[in-house]
């Protein structure tokens, strides 16, 4: 451990839980991912801003209630609670799906998206507040990118199983079987060490919870420059993540008609990108945090989407476009997000939890909202895939901006200035 992940002694049972609680996450979650977005090709490009608004009102009305929940549980109470709501949900879809009659199909298939993308955001949102919360912000730079090798690995195991079983078993079955994981992962939980901040460890053996109001994760993030900057930062990835996935809804939809010929070869995809990622996590991602720093860090994504969105735009072929895919979720697995995470460990334990929450779902779905609202009035003008390409270059170049401040201010926050 200490070769792959520069883990010290006193941190091993602590960051093996950490991944293990995070495998059990990430290979819930991607067990569905491919039938999401499976789902997302059948409804079909001018379905999926109306998805995506569903989903960005839906996470704007539960941001309060889970802040409520928040401000008045302790963390390792309410953390099992929010999951088994999803479990819950999720059981109820695999019953209708499995049981409920054909005619319900055109409702069930936008309501699963709009669940799983809710459920994409909420379920990794809690697992690093937790991590930021446990911690010592010196720790995260060293070990957030050797436990994101647990979520990477679950990433890479659910998305094997659904590419080999999805038409065998057939969703309903899936789905069950993301339920048995996430309440792994809620065992996990359950099972983690004291943490390793004193007031977090404080807070815990009194059974206190964070406190505040449920409306803090908002007005927290409009007073805080700080925080604001990581909007930016989350806004300017995700519209660039949605283009590219309308792009791919485009390319798919083309060249897939069954449903669960889709859903395998998008899992296909997903372990393709998995199998990369782990690679840098293992060897690379903590070695480059912690030598180049957390702004030089959150810049490779900007770079890396400024180079493909460019090729993209100029070439404009299939294997550009695969290429360029999977180098980017892989570099975001790899870099981004640890990096990004690492960014929550300076800020008060109520913004952990609360402002972190609301970043990861309103914020994030706010950028989808914007690219695929902004994707369909292109492509309604008559842009090709490659124009719209173009236009997503210049956005990556003030990204980048974006990475190297919050890098400083990071560090400036670290030092208590």
């Amino acid at each position: 451990m200490s070769r792959l992940g520069t883990v010290e002694e006193g941190e091993e049972r602590g960051t093996l839980l950490a991944a293990m609680y995070f495998f059990f996450a990430l290979a819930s979650y991607f067990i569905l991912r491919a039938v999401r977005d499976a789902a997302g090709v059948a409804a079909g490009t001018d379905k999926l801003p109306w998805l995506f608004t569903g989903t960005l009102v839906t996470t704007l009305l539960m941001n309060p209630v889970y802040s409520g929940i928040v401000a008045r549980l302790p963390v390792r109470r309410f953390i099992p609670i929010v999951y088994r709501v999803f479990i819950a949900l999720l059981l109820t879809f695999a019953a209708i799906i499995k049981y409920g009659p054909a005619s319900w199909e055109p409702f069930l298939g936008p309501a699963f998206w709009i669940l799983t993308s809710i459920y994409s955001l909420f379920i990794p949102s809690v697992f690093w507040g937790f991590m930021a919360d446990t911690f010592r912000p010196e720790q995260s730079k060293r070990l957030f990118g050797f436990i994101s090798v647990g979520g990477t690995l679950g990433a890479l195991v659910g998305a094997f199983l659904t590419s080999r079983l999805a038409q065998v078993v057939g969703t309903p079955v899936l789905m069950v079987m993301s339920v048995a994981l996430l309440e792994c992962a809620v065992q996990s939980v359950k099972r983690f060490p004291p943490s390793f901040r004193v007031e977090t460890r404080q807070r815990d053996e009194a059974k206190r919870s964070v406190g505040g109001s449920s409306l803090a994760g908002i007005t927290h993030v409009l007073t805080s420059p700080y925080l604001l900057g990581i909007c930016a930062y989350m806004l300017l990835f995700t519209i660039g993540s949605t283009i590219l996935y309308f792009q791919q809804a485009e390319i798919v939809g083309a060249r897939y008609a069954d449903r669960e010929a889709r859903t395998a070869f998008l899992a296909s995809v997903d372990t393709v990108v998995q199998s990369l990622t782990i690679l840098a996590q293992l060897f690379v991602t903590g070695r480059v945090i912690k030598w180049v720093g957390v702004g030089a860090t959150l810049a490779i994504m900007p770079v890396l989407s400024l180079v493909g969105f460019t090729a993209l735009g100029t070439w404009g072929t299939l294997a550009i476009f695969v290429v360029f895919q999977v180098l980017r979720r892989a570099g975001e697995y790899a870099f981004g997000k640890p990096a990004r995470e690492v960014l929550f460990t300076v800020v008060p334990p109520e913004d952990k939890y609360k402002a972190k929450n609301f970043i990861d779902t309103f914020v994030y779905r706010g950028g989808d909202q914007i690219g695929a609202w902004s994707y369909a009035g292109l492509s309604a003008a008559g842009m090709a895939v490659s124009s719209i390409a173009l236009l997503a270059a210049p956005m990556s170049a003030v990204w980048l901006v974006v990475a190297f401040w919050l890098g400083a201010r990071h560090s400036r926050l670290e030092k208590g200035e």
